[in-house]
């Protein structure tokens, strides 16, 4: 980050760097993404994704919902805290408090956020595609949006149908990439009515004894993502040239839905994930010339 960004040289800009550090370890895509982003805005973004990937790994860290829903009950009432006095002394929350202040983000959409997270805490499947769409949209969608809020606030709401179908294909994606990890803790993020669709229930389909069905189930969710993918295409010619890089992390998404339609029920057992590198140069590619 440049000097125009650090705190020591900025009366009234908070440390940023704890917030760079979170995400550097736990979303290595969207820490990328906040180094493609003008130096003025990378600490805002940083404060935003380390929120959103603190909230996100909850169920990475408890192993019983309740402790799941103290942490995300923390969150909620930091955002709702007015005087900010609980934040005080996480300088992650202190982060993005300035952050919400700065760029005039609404606490309503961060707190939505937050409830759509408590479906990870527990092994209940996404009930329909709607449901999965809804998810999607408080979250990856929603993360896409204000990110756009931070880098050019004055076309952002032209980039809102864009960020819509972007989120839902990178939250697919995303899914899909994590599907070995989901299935060993009996998450099924698959939406019920797809999986019903190819003859399975939830026990059928967390065992993969059928892989012909769950392969038709992976290609299916795939096909979702990429229908969205192709929605967000269509719309992108609204996306300003500052915030291409609020988008750069859906440049991955086709070629983990190629990757998954190859491999069927084998991404239970088989990563599908790029290499770092390959995810570096897509990003960065999608953050100059706006198309993923």
């Amino acid at each position: 980050m440049s000097d125009s960004a650090n705190p020591d040289t900025v009366p009234g800009i908070p440390d940023f760097s704890a917030s760079l550090a979170a995400l550097r370890e736990s979303d290595r895509d969207r820490y990328l993404a906040c180094l493609l982003a003008p130096p003025e805005k990378q600490g805002q973004l940083a404060a935003l994704y380390a929120f959103h990937a603190e909230i996100a790994r909850v169920r990475d860290v408890v192993r019983e919902p309740l402790p799941g829903e103290i942490r995300l009950q923390w969150w909620r009432d930091a955002l709702e805290d007015t005087t900010g006095a609980k934040a005080d002394g996480n300088p992650l929350a202190e982060a993005l408090l300035h952050t919400i202040r700065a760029a005039h983000l609404p606490i309503g959409v961060l707190l939505d956020m937050i409830d759509a997270r408590v479906f990870d805490l527990y092994d209940d499947p996404m009930e329909s595609r709607s449901a999965l769409e809804g998810y999607a949209g408080e979250t990856a969608s929603a993360l896409i949006q204000l990110a756009c809020l931070i880098l050019d606030p004055e076309t952002a709401r032209s980039s809102a149908d864009a960020a819509g179908h972007a989120g839902v294909a990178q939250t697919i994606a995303g899914l899909l990439m994590l599907a070995p990890i989901h299935r060993q803790r009996g998450q099924v993020y698959f939406p019920a009515d797809l999986i019903a669709a190819t003859g399975l229930d939830r026990a059928s389909f967390l065992s993969a004894e059928d892989r012909a069905a769950v392969t038709r189930a992976v290609q299916a969710l795939a096909g979702l993502g990429r229908e969205h993918l192709g929605k967000a295409r269509a719309v992108s010619q609204s996306i300003s040239r500052q915030n291409r890089p609020a988008f750069a992390g859906v440049a991955l998404a086709e070629k983990v839905f190629k990757r998954a339609e190859t491999s069927g029920a084998d991404i239970f057992e088989h990563s599908i994930v790029p290499p770092q590198w390959r995810r570096q140069w897509w990003m960065w590619r999608a953050a100059q010339s706006g198309r993923w």
